[in-house]
C-alpha cells in the first residue's frame, strides 16, 4: 500500500474517531441529568447523536482493521490516538469548553510523540526498489 493511501486511511480514521467522540459527548450531554434509571436510559436512546457515535465507532473500527494489514503497528497505534488532540480542539469550538495550559501541553506531547515515531519508522523502513 502506498504512503499516500496510508495517509488517506489514517485521516479517515481520525475523522471517524473524532466525530464519534464528539457525537457521544453530545448524546451524553443531551441525556443529562445522569441517573441510572429507565428515564435516563430513555433520554439517552432518544438522542440522535448516540447513533451517530455508534456509526462513527463502527466505521473507525473497519478502517482501523484495514490499516493494520498494511501499516506497522507502533506508528499506527500512535496515529490512531491523534483523535485525542482533535477532540480537544473541536470540543473547545463545538461545546465551548475551556482548554488550559496542561491540555495544550499534553496535546503538543502527543503530536510530538507521533512525529518521533513517524521519523523513526521511516528510518527503519527497508529501501524501496
Amino acid at each position: 500500500m502506498s504512503r499516500r493511501a496510508l495517509l488517506a486511511g489514517f485521516l479517515l480514521l481520525l475523522v471517524f474517531n473524532s466525530a464519534a467522540q464528539l457525537a457521544l459527548k453530545a448524546a451524553s450531554t443531551g441525556a443529562l441529568p445522569l441517573a441510572f434509571d429507565v428515564a435516563w436510559l430513555s433520554r439517552l436512546l432518544h438522542q440522535p447523536a448516540l447513533y451517530g457515535a455508534i456509526a462513527g465507532f463502527v466505521s473507525g473500527f473497519i478502517v482501523w482493521m484495514a490499516l493494520l494489514r498494511h501499516a506497522p503497528i507502533g506508528p499506527a497505534f500512535a496515529v490512531s490516538n491523534l483523535d485525542i488532540v482533535t477532540v480537544l480542539i473541536a470540543s473547545q469550538w463545538v461545546f465551548g469548553e475551556h482548554v488550559g495550559g496542561w491540555q495544550v501541553l499534553g496535546a503538543a506531547l502527543i503530536v510530538a510523540g507521533v512525529g518521533c515515531l513517524a521519523i523513526a519508522s521511516g528510518r527503519d523502513a527497508p529501501p524501496r526498489a
